[in-house]
Order: C-alpha cells, then structure tokens, then sequence
C-alpha cells in the first residue's frame, strides 16, 4: 500500500463510475467501500477513503516526518512509516486528533518483545490491550468507566481499529496468508481502554512504565485471552484475591514454565482492597505466592513437564509450579477500569510479558482552521 494507491484511487472511486460522474454522495460513498474491499485494505468492515487532503489533515498533528520509520518485521522485510499509519487511521475512522495517541500507542507496541518478534503471526492470535492514562482521556473522549471493553466510543474503537490496519496492511499480516492464529481471539483489534483514574485508589498504569502520573501515555501489551472474575459475594478481601487466584491458575493457557497474567480491576473491587491497606504490589505479591499448580493438579490436564516446552512427559506428581516467574509489574500489570456498579473485574493473560514501557503522548501540532 502507497499513499498513492489509496489517496488517489480511492478518492477516484468515490467520484466516479465507467458511465460518468457519480452524483449522488451516498452511492460514491458505496462505490468507494467496495473499490477498497477489493483491494483487501479493510478489515471486514468499511473503510474511510484515505484522500490525500484527509491524510495531510493527520500528519499535521504530530512533528515527525511522513517517512520516518516507525517500525519494522526484519522477517518480513517490511515497515511501518508515520505516512502510513496516518492512511490506517483514516481508514479506521479516527479523527485528525486521535493520531498523536496512535503514534503512541505504536510506540508502546514496538516496544514489546512479542510484537517486533513473531508476535503477530502467533497461532495463538494475540490482541494488543492499549491502555490510556492522563487528560486526554477526557479531552478526546475515551471511555473508562461503564462498559469499557465494549463498542461505543468512537476514540477507543478507531484507536485499536487503527493497529489492526497497520499491521493488515503496511505489514501484511493477513488472515490465511502470513497471519498463523489457529482460532485467535475475540476482540482481537477492538481493546482500547482507558484507565478510570478517578475512581482507582492506587498509581496509574502509566507510572508504573516510567511515566509521571498526570501525563498523558499509552500502554500496550499483547494478550492470549482474556476472562471475567464477576465476584459480589464477599467483603473479605483475601477471599476476593483467592478468586482471582483461581482463575489465574488455570492450566487452559499454560504451556511454558511460567505465564504472565494482569487485572483489570473494577473500581469496587480495587477500593475494596485499598480500604484493607493492599497496594498493588502487596495484590502482585499475593497472587505470586499463591498462584500455580501441583504437579499432579498438571499431570490430570495433560501439562506435567511444562519446563519450557509446549510437549514433554516427564511424569513428575511431586511439588507445587508457580504460574509466575516474580511478582514485578511486567508480570503481573494491575489496571483499575470499569464502572462501579458491580465487583466484575477482568482477568488478562499476556502472551509474553509487558515490557514495563509506556510511551508518552505527543501533544498534538494545533491544527490551522480550514
């Protein structure tokens, strides 16, 4: 894909047709979808034609050049420029406000291990989780409170919308054809929350990737899946970290040695236990001690000897395997999010590790009045 490609031919499509000028807005529109199905620019869902107005409108939010590299699969022998992000963007239905927020969150990705390895062609078919914290989440609209992992909002759907077109059409990551995933996951380019930092007793997110709270950041991290612990039934505390622990220990996704695995935390939940006096690493260092399997508890699922490989049998019943390698925040990420009407909080398996990095958001380049 060419800024060329899609500035020119899609702007053509959406004025034109073999009999002559398109008059009506509406079947331009139309026309202009299905040239850009076509192409296999979208990702099942229509497309905004990237027009190279449309495009220059995005790239003058931000001071980075259009072609400075922003990443790159040396596997594949392809990258990632601003000018291209912008282009998804458009496609993905962002506003011109929303790009210096994707250029981050592209950022955060590319400092992930898994996403600069083979992270987007996994057979497991992980999801980038994107995390916003600071004022722009209110300046631009972004939902943090009610209904948070959900459709609606239109910065928190473009945004992630936007990662998925990059890595579809920049990198050429597709559906049978480079991407692997066996089944994937659902929500797979749609989770894009924001942390509800009004109601969250503890640090943000953000700080603990090196970002000074009330700054304006992005963190990523990929997911293997992700489950609810919808628990209204105790005040106990240590009673509500065990059923998390529960569920964190499931052997279902547990295929090496140790496994990474967050929370996102409602508010009811998390100023549950900031009332009992539980910081987020007192919660890290609760669940790394408890969460895990015997061997025997493996042994029934079929998962003894998960020493680092995906299959060997050794046999052994004896001892007890922590499902955590340490209790840092890179294993163990804890995000408050949610509305607080309910103790419903999610449960998110990395698929490697958080690298602990959260990327600034550049404030955005005011824009001269059209």
């Amino acid at each position: 894909m060419t800024i060329n490609e899609v500035a020119e031919t899609a702007s053509g499509a959406a004025g034109s047709t073999e009999a002559g000028r398109v008059t009506d807005p509406l079947e331009a529109a139309h026309q202009a979808f299905e040239y850009m199905y076509e192409q296999g620019w979208t990702d099942g869902l229509p497309v905004i034609p990237a027009t190279r107005e449309r495009v220059d409108e995005f790239l003058a939010t931000t001071s980075r050049p259009a072609d400075e590299v922003i990443g790159r699969l040396e596997h594949l022998k392809r990258e990632v420029t601003v000018e291209l992000a912008a282009i998804n963007a458009v496609m993905a239905g962002c506003k011109p406000e929303y790009f210096p927020v994707v250029l981050a969150t592209w950022d955060a990705l590319m400092a992930e291990r898994a996403t600069v390895g083979g992270g987007w062609q996994s057979t497991s078919g992980p999801a980038p989780l994107i995390v916003i914290n600071g004022p722009i989440r209110k300046e631009l609209g972004f939902n943090s409170t009610g209904g948070v992992f959900g459709p609606g909002f239109r910065p928190n759907a473009t945004v992630a919308r936007t990662i998925g077109l990059i890595v579809r059409n920049a990198l050429g990551v597709k559906p049978h054809v480079l991407e692997q995933a066996t089944q994937g996951i659902p929500g797979r380019w749609s989770m894009c929350i924001a942390e509800n930092e009004e109601e969250s007793p503890w640090e943000p997110l953000s700080v603990d990737g090196g970002v000074t709270a009330g700054v304006n950041a992005v963190s990523t991290m990929l997911l293997r899946t992700s489950e609810f612990v919808d628990n209204r039934h105790t005040g106990d505390p240590e009673k509500l970290l065990g059923d998390f622990a529960d569920t964190i220990s499931r052997a279902g996704s547990w295929i090496f040695t140790h496994a990474s695995a967050g929370i996102v935390f409602c508010p009811e939940h998390a100023q549950m236990l900031a009332k009992a006096g539980f910081s987020k690493d007192d919660v890290r260092q609760w669940l790394f001690e408890r969460c895990g399997k015997t061997k025997a508890e493996l042994a029934k699922a079929g998962k003894n000897g998960i020493h680092g490989h995906v299959r060997r049998d050794e046999g052994e019943l004896e001892g007890f395997d922590r499902y955590y390698a340490d209790a840092s925040p890179k294993n163990i990420p804890i995000i408050v999010a949610g509305a607080r009407n309910a103790g419903i909080s999610m449960v998110v398996r990395l698929f490697s590790n958080w690298s602990g990095i959260s990327a600034r958001i550049e404030p955005p380049k005011e824009r001269p009045a059209r």
